[in-house]
């Protein structure tokens, strides 16, 4: 049961750690994409929608856990 627990524990924090990463991103990026090259700007969004999928898959997993535990 405790393992249980502190996955699902574990699974909230990163959760929560990938929302303030995508807080992150919205306040960092747009400097970055202000003086940069094409070819570094092209890798900064390759970069950020690659952050950005799996910041919401994380967050979703935790909420899909959480809802399903409601349920229970």
């Amino acid at each position: 049961m405790s393992k249980i627990c502190s996955s699902s524990v574990s699974l909230y924090l990163a959760g929560i750690l990938a929302a303030v990463v995508l807080l992150g991103l919205i306040y960092f990026v747009p400097g970055l994409i202000a003086g940069v090259s094409t070819l570094l700007l092209v890798g900064i969004i390759i970069l950020v929608i690659v952050i950005v999928l799996f910041a919401i898959a994380i967050i979703l997993k935790g909420l899909s856990r959480l809802l399903a535990s409601l349920r229970l």
